[in-house]
């Protein structure tokens, strides 16, 4: 299992686009997406039937929820309805909340570190327009535990994280003025930067410090606590790809294609770990940590263990802002400050865009949007366009490794990856 797993690239749909209203459902996605990630990295459909031929190619889905939003379920099977020569492929959807893109990272990593495949298409995909939010944040509520923390309460998730938030302040006795700026300050930020990203939901929208900070008027309306809609990621739709390969095949491709195997990276840490399910039971057990979500910060232990790097080795992060009070808690689980600290690192412009340490470059789940199951896939295709230089107005400068954070749930399930040349 010491084979070595190299991302080749991929591609993102728009999520600014709604697909139901353009009368089109998850299938022209995956088909659109798949189509333009192939064309992106020079791979063909002809190739994927040769690979086939040798049972070298696999595919695996992420999806949180087809089966509610779109009323469909076994979501693996419908990339035989994108291109003929996926027929036969073996192809299964995999799902974990909001980590389903990264569960289904994990499976292609691990498949070709067992040599099981030479080359892995990794789709993230979910459609969440098809019905009202209020209906929708129902639906994500499955991904807590519905009966105990979602059945019968509106919008439960901003709530579960607007229960971080209080937490947090707790915890660490902070003035809560003091905090909710520094929650607005990472509102703002990612606002600020998915105004580069051609890709992005936001892009077009209106957001500064001002409006994030003029909570609970009727043009930031609280939605959870002390949460309001600005520190909110976006209902999504969207679909992404990242095409995964071996040592091996990465040598062919290179060859092929003209470029230099040290120049396509690989993903050289991650790491896995799964909280209790319900937030009660992760605060209780947190009592006496000084992280509130300390399988978080251990899943990026075991990321920078296996990768042999440190927070000092990461030159970009992209993290999991389903909610300001998430990317908070994030920002100490990474290293870059001791737990309780994280405002002193908003504040000094540490994680900003031109900063020492910058986070979601992209604009984040809050600033390019949260299609559920392709958040985790968009993420590793971001840090792939960061390490390879090829992020255009957001590129980071210099930029030779990077780190994911995709959680599942109120910190649940926790994936790390870390990607570099």
């Amino acid at each position: 299992m010491s084979e070595k797993v190299f991302v080749l690239g991929g591609e993102q749909t728009d999520f600014q686009r709604n697909w139901t209203k353009e009368g089109k459902t998850f299938m022209s996605m995956m088909r659109e997406v798949l189509d333009d990630a192939l064309e992106k990295v020079g791979i063909s459909y002809d190739e994927i039937k040769r690979l086939n031929k040798e049972n070298r190619v696999a595919v695996f889905v992420g999806n949180f929820d087809a089966e509610q939003y779109a009323n469909q379920g076994h979501l693996g099977a419908f990339l035989t309805e994108v291109n003929p020569a996926l027929f036969g492929v073996p192809g299964a959807r995999y799902e974990a909340a909001c980590a389903s893109g990264s569960v289904a990272l994990d499976a292609a990593i691990t498949h070709i570190r067992a040599e099981d495949y030479d080359l892995a298409i990794v789709l993230g995909v979910e459609v969440m327009k098809t019905v009202s939010s209020s209906v929708g944040g129902d639906f994500l509520g499955t991904a807590a535990y519905y009966e105990k923390e979602a059945k019968g309460v509106q919008f439960p998730f901003p709530k579960l994280f607007g229960k971080l938030a209080d937490v947090i302040l707790e915890r660490y006795e902070l003035k809560e003025e003091r905090f909710m700026d520094a929650l607005a300050e990472i509102s703002r930020i990612n606002y600020a930067n998915a105004k580069r990203n051609p890709k992005a939901q936001t892009r077009t929208w209106f957001m500064n410090k001002e409006h994030a900070m003029a909570r609970g008027g009727a043009n930031n309306m609280a939605v959870g606590g002390r949460l309001c809609i600005t520190d909110c990621s976006q209902v999504t739709d969207g679909a992404a790809v990242t095409i995964l390969a071996s040592k091996d095949y990465t040598k062919e491709y290179a060859k092929k294609t003209g470029r230099k195997i040290d120049d396509i990276p690989r993903v050289k840490g991650w790491g896995h770990r799964v909280a209790p399910i319900t937030f009660e039971a992760k605060k209780q057990e947190s009592v006496g940590d000084k992280y509130i979500l300390p399988w978080t910060r251990q899943t990026v232990k075991d990321a920078y263990k296996r990768a042999d790097l440190d927070v000092k080795n990461i030159d970009v992060f992209e993290t999991h802002d389903c909610f300001t009070s998430s990317e908070y808690a994030a920002i100490s689980a990474f290293g870059i400050s001791e737990p309780g600290k994280e405002h002193i690192a908003i504040e000094e412009g540490t994680i900003d865009f031109g900063g020492k340490k910058p986070i979601n470059p992209s604009g984040g789940l809050i600033g390019v949007g949260h299609p559920v199951g392709a958040s985790g896939v968009r993420m590793m295709l971001d840090l792939y366009k960061q390490v390879t230089n090829t992020a255009g107005d957001y590129q980071v400068k210099g930029a030779k490794n990077g780190l994911m954070l995709n959680i599942g749930g109120s910190a649940t399930t926790n994936f790390v990856f870390i990607l570099g040349k």
